[in-house]
């Protein structure tokens, strides 16, 4: 049921983005975009909700609920980021809006991929939060071994993302001879 459920929330959060982008620019109703894209958060709400419900229920915690609250942490940390990604290329690409800007060389480009790595560590951060939670939530009586796994998980992918950023400060990209 959760896998179910996880997979209804990531539709639906695509769902209600695109609809609220079509609404901002092909139906020219900025205010009713800005309500649908504020539903988004429901379904993060939705999911913790139903995970917890189960855990309570007697449900054994297993990958599935560690994946519920990595989709949790990815959403809260880089939600709002990723409508935002998706908001500038829908704006250039059928409303006339500027082409999106993401800096391509030098601290420009290390200082984008620490806030990137900001992000995906924020989203590691709650993910792990809330895997605790649930962990002291099951107690002693659980197995809570798929749990401490993901929680795992999230310290390789805070790793990754800090040496990325790190490659980009270390080992700068450089603009090419002769570019604009």
């Amino acid at each position: 049921m959760i896998v179910t459920l996880i997979i209804i929330c990531e539709v639906g959060f695509w769902v209600l983005l695109a609809a609220g982008l079509a609404l901002r620019y092909w139906a020219k109703m900025p205010r009713t975009s800005v309500a649908v894209l504020l539903c988004e958060p429901l379904l993060e709400v939705l999911l913790f909700v139903v995970t917890a419900i189960d855990l309570k229920n007697g449900a054994e915690p297993d990958w599935k609920h560690g994946l519920a609250a990595v989709y949790i942490g990815y959403s809260v940390a880089l939600g709002h980021y990723t409508v935002k990604w998706v908001d500038v290329r829908v704006a250039h690409r059928f409303a006339g809006g500027p082409p999106p800007s993401t800096p391509k060389y030098g601290t420009p480009r290390a200082v984008h991929e620490w806030k990137v790595a900001a992000r995906w560590i924020a989203a590691a951060l709650i993910a792990m939060g809330l895997l605790q939670g649930a962990i002291w939530y099951v107690g002693g009586s659980g197995n809570t071994g798929s749990l401490e796994q993901w929680q795992q998980r999230m310290l390789f992918l805070i790793a990754i993302n800090v040496i990325i950023a790190v490659s980009y400060t270390v080992f700068p990209k450089k603009k090419p001879v002769g570019a604009a």
